[in-house]
């Protein structure tokens, strides 16, 4: 018996569309990174980015569990002296609620040029509406 290796050729990517509403932040970046990268196909490959494309619409109603919302903060630096900036999932969640759930499958992804290709495939939006209905995304649920 052989092992079979996927080719670049022999991928083939599908459109979902997610509802963020009521969902919790964290088990919502896992299932989504898990489709970024191909999990859930047979032919899975770990050195090849054969996941498909995610569309998540209603980011803003994204809710997180304990505290989180007050104590969870971003971080960020100008690289000058002094340029630190610290920001809570609140106050994020009021000014670019997309941020917080790309920031959350980010960090769920390979840390690497592969990684960086997967990211390109998540497109996230604050409202219900979303410009991708010509590719016909297919609702995925969890």
């Amino acid at each position: 018996m052989s092992t079979h290796v996927t080719k670049p050729s022999e991928i083939e990517r599908r459109h979902y569309v997610v509802d963020a509403e009521g969902q919790v932040l964290g088990r919502l970046a896992t299932r989504i990174a898990s489709v970024l990268r191909g999990k859930n196909k047979v032919n899975f490959s770990p050195h090849l980015d054969v996941g498909d494309f995610v569309i998540v619409v209603n980011a803003e109603k994204i809710e997180l569990t304990g505290n989180k919302m007050d104590q969870k903060s971003y971080f960020r630096h100008s690289q000058y002296p002094g340029g630190e900036k610290h920001t809570s999932v609140r106050r994020m969640l009021e000014t670019r609620p997309e941020r917080v759930i790309r920031l959350a499958v980010r960090g769920m992804l390979p840390k690497n040029k592969l990684g960086r290709k997967m990211l390109k495939k998540l497109r996230v939006y604050a409202g219900p509406e979303h410009p991708h209905q010509a590719q016909n995304p297919e609702p995925l649920t969890f």
